[in-house]
């Protein structure tokens, strides 16, 4: 079976989960004395372990080694995303782990009919986290949100930036000749306004079509960082 993986903010010769790492391990996964597991403190590298003891409020993993993750992708991606109803931004923040993003914002835009707060904004980082787990990566991205549109495409620092709306009849940029880093912008329910497209045009974004079919906000945010990793060399 392999290793089950935790993370942990500080790698010690002998090192303590507690808390949540802590419960998922001993009360879900029923991790016992002498399991082998996996520490990640998300950094490229990983460190195997052995459990030495569970007891009553922690469990302690003797550190065993040292290794570059061979999971977490070469390129810095970035994915953009309209806070979306229901479980949906969940499932874009899981998919993006999965595909390799290794920046995740999500923002509130005109036609956004969701609105987050702190309790919300932690489950989707604990949705990146148990992605990154299951996934074999060695870093769960952060998810941070932006209240302000403009702020959100103004944090975006990547080289290749790119807008998917319904607005796009064709791709303004060659995605064959993509290199170095990449953001990827996608909408909520019922897409941008044409003032946010041009706002995203003014911000350096070029416009990225999906096709002809109209996507629902989730598919699209797979879809496009899918397009976008796969330029990159990351899925191949």
């Amino acid at each position: 079976m392999t290793a089950r993986r935790f993370f942990t903010d500080k790698i010690e010769n002998v090192t303590v989960l507690t808390g949540e790492e802590f419960r998922h391990a001993a009360n879900v996964l029923r991790v016992k004395k002498g399991d082998e597991v996996i520490l990640c403190d998300n950094t490229a590298y990983e460190y195997p372990g052995r459990v030495l003891s569970v007891e009553k409020n922690s469990l302690s993993v003797k550190v065993e080694g040292r290794r570059k993750s061979d999971r977490e992708p070469q390129a810095e991606v970035t994915l953009l995303c309209g806070y979306l109803k229901g479980d949906k931004t969940e499932v874009s923040v899981q998919k993006a782990v999965e595909l390799g993003a290794k920046k995740i914002a999500v923002f509130r835009s005109e036609h956004c009919a969701a609105y987050m707060n702190e309790n919300k904004l932690a489950r989707l980082n604990k949705v990146s986290a148990e992605a990154a787990k299951q996934c074999g990566r060695s870093v769960a991205p952060e998810v941070v949100y932006f209240d302000d549109f403009a702020a959100a495409l103004a944090s975006v620092t990547a080289e290749n930036k790119f807008f998917a709306c319904e607005f796009a009849e064709k791709d303004e940029a060659e995605l064959s000749a993509l290199s170095s880093s990449a953001a990827v912008v996608v909408g909520p329910e019922g897409g941008f306004t044409a003032a946010e497209a041009e706002t995203a045009k003014a911000a350096g974004f070029s416009f990225l079509s999906l096709g002809r079919r109209i996507l629902r906000a989730d598919t699209a945010a797979v879809a496009a960082l899918a397009l976008v990793m796969r330029a990159l060399g990351e899925l191949g």
